[in-house]
């Protein structure tokens, strides 16, 4: 199946509207505040609307009081977002029905191996080890479903991202046929977030480009489900003088939100990562102040077309 957004999608008719999506595994850091700073100053330059969507689809990876602290963060920092925030957990129902319906059309199997026998007789992807389609054909005897898995067909699939250009990808080579629900129980990220951006008529997905490798992921399930194909746009994403990106695995601190003067440092910071130059002047001006500078003077052409951006914390 040859997928494709080209250029000419970049210039529909459609709204724009934007979401800023962070999972509740631990507090924000400096990396996820670029994430949102550049999808708000995105969805603000194109007179959009701007939506925030908590991804509490993992309980064991998640964090006591996480979701709230990530909203009083955002608050804290300015951001004003349209609209109520929506929380995965709640829409567990929508997902059963997408894969009901997946199931209904011969699009999914059921996988009964494990991650070991995965790791042992599969090569290995751009995101993990590429499944070998052991049980494409059907289950071997004796063994039931632990987990729901995508057929995925061969072809190419082609991104026109709006940052950084084309980006190509053989899905079935790369990655081979992709969990939506997991042998836990839970479902995947990658049908959750299809299906809530459908839902909620997301045109515009900016984020990090630490997820551009996952984003034909998406584009495939899209198509699956004639679902319109939102533009992309995948920023850089913050680094350490080691050149890993800023995370929690990456033990990024969180971000600092009980001074005024702490909030506008870091979020001049994250500004010159999208292309600005903010004057030193700004540290001296409120919350709102700054923000009206970074809407005067955000363009998405300034951006740097690269996949990282490497300032200290």
């Amino acid at each position: 199946m040859a997928i494709s957004i080209y250029p000419e999608h970049l210039t529909d008719s459609r709204k724009y509207r934007g979401r800023f999506a962070p999972s509740p595994t631990g507090a924000l850091h400096i990396g996820s505040l670029l994430a949102a700073a550049g999808s708000y100053l995105d969805a603000r330059f194109h007179q959009g609307e701007w939506l925030v969507r908590m991804e509490d689809l993992d309980p064991p990876r998640e964090q006591p009081g996480a979701a709230d602290d990530i909203l009083r963060t955002l608050e804290a920092f300015g951001f004003e977002w349209d609209g109520k925030v929506i929380y995965q957990s709640d829409r567990l129902d929508a997902y059963q029905d997408a894969l009901n319906e997946l199931i209904r059309m011969g699009a999914v199997y059921g996988c009964g191996c494990t991650r070991k026998e995965i790791a042992d007789s599969s090569i290995r992807g751009i995101d993990g080890p590429v499944y070998p389609g052991t049980c494409r054909n059907g289950l071997a005897q004796g063994r039931v479903a632990r987990a729901w898995r995508i057929r995925v067909e061969e072809g190419e699939i082609t991104l026109y991202d709006r940052l950084q250009g084309i980006y190509r990808q053989d899905m079935a080579r790369d990655v081979g046929d992709f969990v939506l629900r997991r042998a836990d129980g839970f479902f995947a990220y990658q049908l959750a977030v299809v299906v809530d951006d459908a839902w909620q008529g997301v045109t515009d997905i900016v984020r990090g480009s630490d997820l551009l490798d996952s984003t034909p992921r998406q584009m495939y399930l899209q198509k699956q489900f004639l679902a319109p194909l939102p533009r992309y746009l995948h920023l850089p994403v913050l680094v350490n003088e080691n050149g890993e990106k800023l995370s929690k695995q990456t033990l990024a601190q969180p971000i600092f939100k009980q001074g005024q003067s702490e909030r506008v440092e870091q979020l001049l910071i994250v500004f010159t990562c999208l292309g600005m130059a903010p004057p030193i002047s700004l540290l001296k001006e409120d919350l709102k102040a700054v923000w009206m500078w970074a809407i005067q003077h955000y363009h998405p052409s300034h951006i740097p077309a690269k996949r990282m951006c490497s300032v200290q914390e």
